[in-house]
């Protein structure tokens, strides 16, 4: 089975699919992108079903800003303790734009991912606008980062 899957439209995914990628859309509302203009949402499903949600959050010093993913990821450790993810959407539009517009997570969320899944042991599938106008459905994120880096790497004896 391959990690990546390509749908040509949002009604070709899975429901619960397209309901965290409607509720991504939603989270776009509450963006603080000043600077780009790039509003992005994240959705995450928990393993009960509660749903979590992210926006990004600029900042005039752009290397404090934090990406949705990271910010859904971040709510959902500290008000749902010891649930596992099970999958996250994302989505993006720029300000005043109607249409979803292309968006996968940077390097520091796929890093991120990558240690919650490490830590609840199991995966979590990404689902997101990729090239042209599909949607992609990653079945974990060890997939979005190869040879990526954890805490078996770190000689903590």
């Amino acid at each position: 089975m391959t990690p990546f899957e390509s749908f040509d439209h949002l009604e070709d995914l899975d429901a619960e699919s397209k309901y965290l990628v409607h509720k991504a859309k939603e989270a776009t509302q509450h963006a603080y992108a000043p600077y780009s203009r790039f509003q992005v949402g994240a959705a995450l499903m928990l393993e009960d079903g509660t749903v979590v949600v992210g926006a990004n959050q600029e900042n005039a010093s752009y290397p404090l800003c934090m990406c949705a993913e990271r910010v859904a990821l971040y709510t959902a450790a500290v008000l749902h303790t010891g649930k596992r993810i099970t999958k996250m959407a994302i989505a993006a539009h720029k300000k005043n734009h109607k249409e979803l517009a292309r968006a996968s997570s940077c390097g520091a969320c796929r890093q991120v991912l990558l240690e919650f899944e490490h830590r609840q042991k199991s995966p979590i599938e990404t689902v997101m606008l990729g090239p042209d106008q599909k949607w992609v459905k990653c079945t974990s994120a060890a997939a979005l980062v190869p040879l990526g880096f954890n805490q078996d790497h770190l000689d903590l004896a």
